[in-house]
This record gives structure tokens, C-alpha cells and sequence, in this order.
């Protein structure tokens, strides 16, 4: 049966044709295909993916300062509270009136199914935009209607040099894959990974032992974690899945280790999670907690979203977090390393990091937490002895 999309050429070649020639966000999965588009067909200073999604209605507010055109930004939906400070004290018409196009994946949709962590973030994503007084659409799924309901929306950004909203829901988009070649981890003179995510978890979580309690980052990291328990018939209790706040796994391990100074605390972040919300590394160095010892798995892209490159690759992790005074950084690339690092890992005083440079990948049949995210959080409190 023949159903409708929105062809993500028809969609990019109209937005440029209209003039918008910029592009920032953060990549989300149910705009994966317009985005493998945009990066295939603009230079890399017509389309920047940014840090978090505030930083990105920044970007798009400088770039409008310096042109007078209509940038475009896009999110996935969990990440407006990102954007609430810059869109309201920035871009607002009682500010700066700075005129931007907003594509907003809307993960959570009522009616639709979707994960614990987008239910809520979904119900009341209209609603806080309303409460914004930011005018907002959804992006229909055919070609059609979506170049008309563009057209209107850029005419209203224009005319009263405002942000506009455009919500897309699930399976808007047609397919597009993403031709572009992935650097990714093999640049400059940084050896190319020989191992992915779950080779590296399949043995770092044994290695870190039994005591430490673990704080996984949102993606396929907490998906492989919950994977691998069951493989080793072990439960789940000493880890704490992070299946959303994108960016905050190491802010909850930092309070985790403050409270529990006796128990050792591992963080295992991601590279594009890291950048989200790099700043916690500097609380982190500046509190010492000797029970702290992060781990951040470097693939250098937004892999569960679409693959588009998170430029980590290009960041001495090691060295930014000696920066910011932790005591302790090690690397492994390959899954002969990874025993020795953590071992090292586990003995030295904190905060200690980890950087684990592995290949983008995994299982096409990799699946979800079963347990509710209340009862992995009780079982989580009732290994700390909370």
C-alpha cells in the first residue's frame, strides 16, 4: 500500500530555493533522513551540528544577525528545555526578534507508541509552546502540504521576525541514506578502533567488578548494558539506565559518588552525550570525588539517531578532563586494553577517566529494557542501600 511522505530533496531544495542556506541542531531519529540530506548537500560551514539544541538557536541567531536571512535549527523534541532560555531571551520579538525556522521531531505524540522517557515530553510539547507564544504547525506528509505549511511559515517568521515551529511526526520523511564518508574516529594521527561499544562493555563490566554501581548514558549504551546482564545472568540492580536527560549521566553520578563516598561510581557517557553538557566535567574537578571514575565511550557520531558525526573524534577527551583536574585519564582502543585500563581504573584515586575509542555499530536486533524505568530506579536505591 503507497503512503505519503515528504521527500527530503523536495523539502531542502524548496528551503533553499526560499532562501534558508543554514542549518544547526542536535540530529534526532525521526529527522535522521532530512538530516542525512542537509549534510550530504551543504559544506560544513552551512550546516553545523551543535553542542546541545540552545546552543544551536544561538548559532542561528548570530548567523541571522550577520546575513539578515532565516536560519533553520532542528531537535527532537526532549531537547526544548534546552532552548527555553535563548528562544526566550533571545530570539523572543520582545527581545532581539530574531526570525528562525524550528523543525521539532515530536517523539511521544499522544495516540502513538513510544518510550517511558517521551510519554510526557510529547503530551506536552504543544502546550509549551503555546506557553511560549511561539506559533507552531505540524509539518503534513506529503510534498504538497509541506512546502505550503513552509511557505506560511517563513512568511510569519519573516513578517514578524519571530522563531516558528514546525512538528514532524513519526514516518514524515521518506528514506534517505546518508552518503557522505565517516571519518569519524580515523583522523589526524589517532589510530583507527578495532572494537565496538558491546566488545568493550562485554568486558569492562566485569572488570569493574561487583561493588560499583554503574550509571549508563542514554542511546544503545544503557540498551547493550541491560543486553549483557542478562547474557551473564546477572541482575540488574547495580546499574541506573539513563534512557533520557541526554547529557546528565555524569551530573547523576556526581551525586551518586558525593552521597556514597565508600562505593566506586562508573559513568559510562557518550562522546555526543558528553559535549551536551560538558560543563559537569569542571563540577566534577573541582569536587574530587575519589569514588568517581568516568568512562566515556568515543564512536565520534549521534549513532541511535541517524550516525551524523558528534566531531569528537577531533577532542583530546584525556586531556580536556585533565584540564579539569582530574587526577587520573587512560585510553584503550583496543579489547586487549580495556582489561588492564579499567583495572587501572578501578584502583586509582578519582576522578579518573577512561576514553574507549570504538567503531560506530551495533546489533540489528538489539533490544530495550524490559523493567520500567520506577523499577530499575527501586532497584537501583535498594543496591545502594538507599
Amino acid at each position: 500500500m503507497h503512503r505519503d511522505v515528504v521527500s527530503p530533496q523536495v523539502l531542502f531544495e524548496h528551503l533553499k530555493a526560499e532562501g534558508v542556506d543554514y542549518f544547526t541542531g542536535v540530529p534526532d531519529s525521526l529527522l535522521k533522513d532530512f538530516n542525512a540530506y542537509v549534510t550530504d548537500n551543504t559544506s560544513r560551514d552551512q550546516h553545523v551540528i551543535a553542542a546541545n539544541e540552545g546552543a544551536a538557536v544561538g548559532m542561528a541567531a548570530g548567523y541571522h544577525a550577520a546575513t539578515g536571512k532565516v536560519p533553520l535549527v532542528y531537535l527532537q523534541n526532549s531537547g526544548l528545555g534546552n532552548t527555553v532560555n535563548p528562544l526566550l531571551s533571545l530570539a523572543d520579538p520582545t527581545v532581539y526578534s530574531v526570525p528562525m525556522l524550528i523543525v521539532v521531531g515530536w517523539r511521544g505524540e499522544p495516540g502513538k507508541r513510544d518510550e517511558p522517557q517521551h510519554l510526557t515530553q510529547g503530551k506536552v510539547t504543544p502546550a509549551m509552546l503555546a506557553a511560549m507564544n511561539i506559533n507552531f504547525e505540524v509539518l503534513p506528509d506529503y510534498n504538497e502540504g509541506a512546502i505550503e505549511v513552509v511557505n506560511d511559515a517563513l512568511d510569519h517568521a519573516k513578517r514578524r521576525k519571530c522563531p516558528f515551529v514546525l512538528l514532524v511526526k513519526k514516518r514524515t520523511f521518506g528514506a534517505y541514506k546518508m552518503q557522505s564518508s565517516k571519518e569519524f574516529m580515523a583522523v589526524e594521527d589517532k589510530a583507527a578502533p578495532v572494537m565496538t561499544r558491546e566488545q568493550f562493555l562485554e568486558t569492562f563490566l566485569p572488570a569493574a567488578g561487583d561493588w560499583g554501581a554503574v550509571v549508563a548514558s542514554t542511546g544503545f549504551t544503557s540498551r547493550e548494558v541491560y543486553e549483557l546482564r542478562e547474557k551473564f545472568g546477572q541482575d540488574h540492580s547495580r546499574d541506573f539506565l539513563t534512557v533520557g536527560s541526554m547529557g546528565h549521566s555524569s551530573a547523576i553520578g556526581l551525586g551518586i559518588a558525593m552521597a556514597k563516598p565508600s562505593r566506586q561510581v562508573f559513568v559510562l557517557d557518550g562522546d555526543g552525550a558528553l559535549q551536551m553538557h560538558m560543563g559537569t566535567m569542571v563540577t566534577v574537578g573541582s569536587r574530587q570525588p575519589n569514588n568517581f571514575k568516568h568512562v566515556v565511550i568515543n564512536n565520534g557520531c549521534h549513532e541511535s539517531v541517524g550516525g551524523q558525526s558528534s566531531e569528537m573524534a577531533r577532542v583530546d577527551i584525556p586531556g580536556l578532563a585533565a584540564a579539569c583536574n582530574y587526577k587520573h585519564v587512560f585510553t584503550a582502543t583496543t579489547v586487549d586494553e580495556v582489561e588492564a585500563a579499567v583495572e587501572k581504573l578501578r584502583n586509582v584515586e578519582g576522578p579518573a577517566l577512561l576514553e574507549a575509542r570504538v567503531m560506530p555499530g551495533a546489533r540489528s536486533d538489539l533490544g530495550r529494557p524490559k523493567a520500567s524505568p520506577q523499577e530499575n530506579k527501586e532497584a537501583f536505591m535498594s543496591f545502594l542501600g538507599a
